[in-house]
């Protein structure tokens, strides 16, 4: 009787495991990191990090805002003029450019979804993007230069 519970308990265990893996495998599969922080202008800002090619391409389009101490992280493979847009947006965004050592080097402020089909891009090159919601650069005084701290 021992061994026929053991062999059922056992053959439980494999079917939850094998459930469990089975469902993993269903969710869908993005490259946007559990959420981080970061500080800037003294704040401690909660970012996703988009770090692959189709999750920066969605960006926070379709999203319908974000908290005061919330934003998404870019993250590129090499320094260049990356080019941003409001498509699909529905919410405001300032949108931030630093260097590969945290520092702002550009920002495009207050930026509506109504600038849609215009295109921001700095004058220098950047690794990293930061949007945040709309005024928080001039609510905590983030000025050219500024660095970022993971």
């Amino acid at each position: 009787m021992k061994r026929v519970l053991l062999a059922a308990a056992l053959v439980a265990v494999f079917l939850s495991a094998t459930f469990a893996v089975w469902y993993f495998y269903q969710l869908p599969q993005t490259d946007v990191s559990p959420v981080r922080t970061l500080q800037l202008g003294g704040q401690t800002i909660h970012i996703s990090v988009a770090a692959s090619e189709s999750v920066r391409q969605q960006g926070l389009s379709g999203r319908t805002g974000l908290a005061a101490d919330e934003g998404m992280l870019f993250v590129f493979p090499e320094d260049g003029k990356y080019a941003f847009w409001m498509k699909d947006m529905r919410f405001s965004i300032d949108i931030l450019w630093l260097s590969a050592d945290g520092r702002v080097v550009y920002m495009a402020l207050n930026v509506s979804p109504d600038t849609y089909p215009q295109v921001f891009r700095p004058d220098v090159p950047a690794r990293y993007v930061l949007e945040l919601p709309a005024g928080y650069a001039k609510a905590h005084a983030v000025r050219i230069g500024d660095i970022v701290r993971l």
